[in-house]
């Protein structure tokens, strides 16, 4: 029977001579050993390839042949039932009529034992997309609450002029096809992994492609801080961070805190969002001295804080709520003193303290109290309240 890492955890912290210590450490190796073990083993090898077809093809796949269940590419039972609404159907088409790019549709090549429907292909993911298209090709829904093209307001797809007809059925889709044996049940856990399991656009990767990125504020404050060298320089961040846009993110959360505060509830995307979309109205002088607030709160850590908003000296991340106490708690300090030159606590006698480490690593981080609780703790210490 194997021992639990958390069981050999304790058994190491209760040894009490060096034999027991490395037996510990054996134990501790060898289940390592039978993780990696049993990882390499659940792995499946299965082949892709990537391609792309046209409307008019894809449609034609999933239509012909679809009352008899005989259509070559076709929506298996474990798919959701369709659920879209006109609204969301109306977005689909007016993204693919601006060539915006469309996410990768998921399929696998079944093989049967009837000759005749070996080499039909299920949906993996993508039968909402696929049922949209059919819906509006159809004449089944008329486009509405649509963002740019409100000039198609109303519009069935036989309203279209001849010539867009033709261009849109010659619109092409990418999909990811697996092959070889992929059995029924890699299907099935994949399908259940893309739709819950996998990583969806959040945050600030929603938000940079959202109305709220056009607005002066977030072209003007929020891109350029989060671009700016000092910032980069004190908040730093793996390659994989950046490019997901966790500064754009910790930029925003600065000024949502700082200037929002009492409105946050404790659901962070829908308090930023509210933030943001508060700050579509403000003026070029709110803007500048939005950016004026911000570099003085940077500069003022990069003065007295020598690792700016790092734990270690080579730590290469940033910790959201190291931030959020430090950067929102400074920038509350300054606007209460604004002729603050340097903290009234020396820092280095209360960064690296137990008490402030438990205030940024407490449970529930998102808690609004402990969120107070830390913004608070920096600031405190800055003004020596």
């Amino acid at each position: 029977m194997t021992i639990p890492m958390e069981d050999l955890r304790k058994e190491l912290q209760l040894a009490r001579t060096e034999e027991q210590r490395q037996q510990a450490l054996a134990k501790m190796e060898n289940l390592r050993v039978l993780a990696e073990n049993a990882i390499r083993g659940a792995q499946k090898n299965i082949a892709y390839s990537t391609r792309e077809f046209p409307i008019e093809t894809i449609l034609q796949k999933f239509q012909e042949g679809q009352d008899t269940d005989e259509n070559e590419l076709f929506i298996p039972d474990y798919q959701r039932d369709y659920k879209w609404d006109d609204k969301t159907l109306s977005r689909f088409i007016e993204s693919i009529l601006l060539d915006f790019p469309i996410p990768y549709i998921y399929i696998a090549n079944v093989s049967a034992e009837d000759l005749e429907l070996d080499g039909r292909v299920e949906i993996i993911d993508g039968s909402q997309r696929i049922r949209a298209l059919d819906y509006f090709v159809t004449n089944q829904v008329a486009l509405q609450d649509l963002k740019e093209l409100k000039a198609l307001e109303g519009f069935y797809f036989d309203d279209l002029p001849a010539g867009r007809k033709r261009r849109f059925m010659r619109e092409t889709l990418r999909f990811v096809e697996l092959k070889g044996e992929v059995s029924e049940s890699h299907r099935r856990d994949l399908f259940e992994r893309i739709n819950s399991g996998m990583k969806k656009l959040v945050g600030a990767e929603t938000r940079h492609g959202s109305e709220f990125a056009s607005s002066l504020f977030y072209k003007s404050v929020v891109i350029p801080c989060s671009a700016d060298a000092l910032f980069s320089k004190l908040a730093p961040l793996s390659n994989k961070k950046k490019s997901n846009g966790d500064h754009l993110e910790l930029v925003t959360r600065f000024f949502a805190y700082l200037n929002d505060l009492a409105s946050y509830d404790g659901k962070v995307l829908q308090f930023l969002e509210g933030f943001l979309a508060k700050s579509v109205e403000r003026s070029e002088l709110e803007v500048a001295a939005d950016l004026a607030e911000f570099n003085r709160a940077m500069q003022f850590i990069d003065t007295h804080f020598s690792m700016g908003f790092r734990r270690t000296p080579t730590s290469k991340t940033t910790p959201r709520a190291r931030f959020e106490a430090i950067a929102v708690g400074v920038a509350q300090a300054l606007r209460e003193s604004p002729n603050l030159e340097e903290p009234a606590t020396l820092v280095s006698e209360w960064l690296f303290s137990e008490e402030f480490q438990l205030v940024i690593s407490a449970d529930s981080a998102n808690n609004k109290a402990q969120l107070l609780s830390r913004i608070e703790y920096v600031r405190n210490k800055v003004l020596g309240d």
